[in-house]
C-alpha cells in the first residue's frame, strides 16, 4: 500500500475556505518587462534567496522567530508557514518505493504529502486535482494563507490570464491535518527569473512548499525542491508518464533559474 492509499480515507476536518485555481494560459493584456534569470544577470540569486529565507526562520534562533510571532513570513506575507514546513516534511518521507512506483501512485503520493486530495473527476473549479503534476506548467506546490486566496491576477504574471482567480474547490481538495491555510498546485511559469515571477510568489505573494522538475536529458526522473531551490527528494517513476512534451516543457520554464540547479546536477545519475 502507497502512503496516500494508507491515508486516503482519513476524515477531513474543517479546511480553511480557499478556492481552485485555475491556470488557462490565455494571453495577458498587460506585461512586464522581462527580468534577467540569474545566469543571464552573472549573480547567484538562489544563494542569495537562500540565506534570506534561512535569517528570516532562524533569526531568533527558535526556526520560526525571524518569521514572527504569529508565522507571518515578511517577503511573503501569503506564505501559510505552519503547512509549508509540514508538507516539506512529508516530501522528505517519502521513500523510494513511494516515488519510483507507477507514475499515477506515485504523483498520489506526491499530492498526499503536498495536503491535496487525489479528486481527478471532479469539476474543474470544485477541486480537481487531476491536472495536478501531469503537464508542464502546474507542478508547484503552494501552501497559501486565507487572507489571500482570493487575490487576481491583475497582469503581472505573464502566460495567466488577467482575472485569474480562485473559486470554491480548493476547500474540498485540501488536507486540513497539515495547519492552516490551503493548498494548491500553482502554475511554474516565471520560476526562472530572480527573484521568481510565478503564480505562487507574484498573485499569492506565498512561497512554494515544493516544486517537480523533470530531468534531462532523458526526462524520466524528478527532483522536487523548495523555494530556495534546495533538493528535498527525488523519483524516477515507471508506467505511463506526462508527455514527454510536457517534461522537457517543465524543465525549460525552469531552466536557467534556482529551481533547475539540482535537475541539471541530477542528470546521468
Amino acid at each position: 500500500r502507497t502512503r496516500f492509499a494508507e491515508r486516503k480515507q482519513a476524515q477531513p476536518g474543517q479546511a480553511f475556505l480557499l478556492s481552485a485555481l485555475l491556470c488557462s494560459g490565455a494571453p495577458i493584456v498587460l506585461r512586464r518587462s522581462r527580468r534577467r534569470s540569474p545566469l543571464e544577470s552573472g549573480h547567484n540569486g538562489a544563494r542569495a534567496a537562500r540565506a534570506r529565507f534561512s535569517t528570516a526562520l532562524h533569526a531568533d534562533g527558535d526556526g520560526l522567530g525571524g518569521v514572527g510571532a504569529q508565522g507571518i513570513d515578511p517577503e511573503y506575507p501569503g506564505t501559510a508557514v505552519e503547512r509549508m514546513l509540514n508538507i516539506q516534511e512529508r516530501v522528505r518521507s517519502l521513500n523510494v518505493e513511494d516515488l519510483n512506483d507507477d507514475w499515477e501512485e506515485v504523483r498520489r503520493n506526491i499530492l498526499w504529502a503536498g495536503g491535496l486530495r487525489d479528486l481527478p473527476d471532479a469539476r474543474p473549479g470544485q477541486g480537481c486535482t487531476g491536472h495536478s503534476f501531469n503537464d508542464d506548467n502546474h507542478c508547484d506546490l503552494t501552501a497559501m494563507l486565507g487572507e489571500v486566496s482570493h487575490n487576481q491576477n491583475d497582469g503581472q504574471i505573464e502566460g495567466i490570464a488577467i482575472g485569474n482567480l480562485l473559486g470554491p474547490g480548493i476547500e474540498a481538495a485540501s488536507l486540513p491535518e497539515l495547519g492552516p491555510g490551503g493548498s494548491w498546485s500553482t502554475c511554474t511559469n516565471g520560476c526562472n527569473l530572480e527573484p521568481p515571477e510565478d503564480v505562487a510568489h507574484m498573485q499569492f505573494r506565498s512561497r512554494i512548499a515544493f516544486k517537480l522538475v523533470w530531468c534531462p536529458p532523458d526526462f524520466e526522473a524528478f527532483v522536487l525542491v523548495d523555494d530556495i531551490g534546495a533538493l528535498l527528494n527525488h523519483g524516477r517513476p515507471q508506467g505511463n508518464l506526462p508527455q514527454r512534451r510536457f517534461r522537457e516543457g517543465n524543465y525549460r520554464l525552469a531552466r536557467g533559474g534556482r529551481y533547475a540547479t539540482e535537475a541539471d546536477k541530477f542528470a546521468g545519475r
